[in-house]
């Protein structure tokens, strides 16, 4: 099992901090007024590649430098984030990296990767199955398999927590966007490593909830679809390892439909002037759902990313929420 004290957090976060700065925590005062607590923003759309995953492949690739040194090719399955994230570590290792992503994904997320050095492939129509074609062809052109979620993984996204945590001590409640689950769990091993009593709250979209249930009904549990505009937390079968790790340690989770998401990129542009993705707002749509609960607390809420399509960007700005539908039937 991966180690998670505090010297380990702490020694990763180092390793992240050699390529990658430390990010912001802002209180905002329009949010405050809008929610009636004192609330953090961690800006994680601040990071090389626009989003907080950068940070867990730095770790990732040392540890499967060290421990595997005869692979020179990796293969992974995203929705953006996570495949931008290991392709700028893996290239900067001299690994070859292929990855395989939906048919339908973001176009600039699809040309971000592009860009940084890999070779894309589109497979199926939502991640799991992006998923299945990538463990596919790791075994038949032998690349090595890059998880979305390992314990190397969440020993570097821990950074984002250690930061924020260092710098606002006192948090009652964090909310954290959920896809497979290393935000979360990098976010609950600071806090736990810190020795603070934090509430870390999930948040999923509403129209793919399946950690949320796996979490309440303490197994695995998968959805349907993955039928949401975010993007990046459009995971239909959780991750059993991540579900170990937060199941007992997390507070509690809150789901927020495409409506409530669309509504806080706006609320972030208003009051900000910050650009959040979909996956980057589903935190602050929550914080907004629960604003009575949460009035007069500390609350913090991680802007996980702010990768979103220019077109599907101006199309929330001027008032409306993106039928993900739609889209998928086009793509098809």
């Amino acid at each position: 099992m991966t180690d998670l004290s505090l010297p380990s957090l702490r020694a990763a976060a180092d390793m992240v901090h050699a390529q990658v700065p430390p990010t912001p925590q802002y209180a905002w005062p329009l949010l405050a007024a809008r929610t009636g607590c004192d609330v953090w923003i961690k800006h994680e759309n601040h990071t090389p590649t626009g989003a907080f995953k950068v940070r867990g492949a730095i770790p990732y690739i040392h540890w499967l430098r060290r421990t595997h040194p005869d692979v020179t090719g990796v293969i992974t399955a995203t929705r953006g984030n996570h495949g931008q994230a290991q392709v700028r570590a893996a290239r900067a290792a001299g690994l070859s990296i292929t990855i395989v992503v939906p048919h339908g994904n973001a176009l600039e997320k699809n040309a971000a990767m592009r860009g940084l050095g890999a070779t894309l492939i589109e497979h199926g129509h939502d991640f799991d199955s992006a998923k299945a074609e990538a463990l596919r062809l790791s075994e038949e052109q032998g690349l090595y398999m890059v998880p979305a979620y390992h314990g190397e993984l969440v020993r570097g996204v821990a950074s984002y927590g250690l930061e924020l945590f260092d710098a606002v001590p006192d948090i009652d409640t964090v909310y954290v966007p959920v896809g497979c689950g290393s935000g979360l769990c990098g976010t609950i091993a600071a806090r736990d490593a810190l020795g603070l009593k934090t509430k870390v709250v999930g948040v999923v979209s509403a129209h793919v909830d399946a950690a949320k249930r796996s979490f309440e009904a303490g197994k695995l549990l998968a959805s349907p679809t993955a039928h949401t505009f975010a993007d990046g937390v459009a995971v239909c079968t959780p991750v059993q390892e991540a579900l170990d790790y937060f199941g007992p340690r997390a507070d509690r989770f809150v789901a927020v439909s495409d409506d409530e998401v669309a509504d806080a990129i706006r609320i972030y542009w208003e009051d900000t002037h910050n650009l959040a993705e979909g996956a980057g707002a589903v935190a602050l749509a929550a914080l907004i759902q629960e604003k009575d609960r949460m009035r007069g607390k500390t609350v913090a809420v991680i802007l996980s990313g702010g990768n979103g399509d220019r077109s599907q960007m101006a199309e929330i700005l001027g008032g409306a929420t993106p039928c993900v539908q739609q889209d998928m039937r086009r793509a098809i």
